[in-house]
């Protein structure tokens, strides 16, 4: 069986141009202190978690969620924040499946540069809905992913499902 490879050059630029050094800070320390968090598509912000739209969405409802705690290693959080973080990550899916009813669910995390994280420097966890078909050729062939709706309508739509 051969493998094919798209690649994704473009991806190279923003993956570098993460570093909290080049950027003025950790994009999840500023988003969890945003004054105006429907601007900033902040859903929640407690004493241990972070959760937002991902910017850079795979597809609509795609969100992030991240400890407080500016920590790059998963195994570094204590069991506290561990915990909190799996309850956020749970409202999280609880609020994707009331707002799209969707087929199925990813959640993932990429831990490191070399795994993928696009930022390396605070753990964050992937949730995002899937749909049967959901991938098509734009996505395999064209390397453009097509999402039906704006980031602000989704924000929208997940603050009025988000669980208190």
């Amino acid at each position: 069986m051969s493998l094919e490879r798209l690649w994704a050059g473009w991806r190279s630029a923003y993956v570098s141009n993460s570093d909290t050094k080049k950027n003025g800070g950790c994009v999840f320390c500023r988003l969890a202190e945003a004054e105006d968090r429907e601007a900033a598509l902040v859903l929640e912000v407690t004493d241990t978690t972070l959760t937002v739209m991902n910017l850079y969405p795979y597809g609509s409802g795609h969100l992030l969620v991240a400890p407080r705690r500016h920590v790059a290693d998963y195994d570094v959080l204590d069991e506290r924040e561990v915990a909190a973080f799996a309850v956020a990550q749970q409202r999280a899916v609880r609020a994707i499946k009331a707002a799209y009813q969707p087929d199925g669910l990813n959640l993932g995390a990429n831990i490191g540069r070399a795994a993928g994280a696009g930022i390396p420097d605070h753990v964050h966890m992937h949730v995002l809905p899937r749909w049967n078909g959901d991938t098509n050729f734009m996505t395999t062939v064209a390397e453009v992913r097509v999402l039906p709706e704006d980031l602000q309508t989704g924000y929208k739509k997940l603050r009025a499902v988000w669980p208190s």
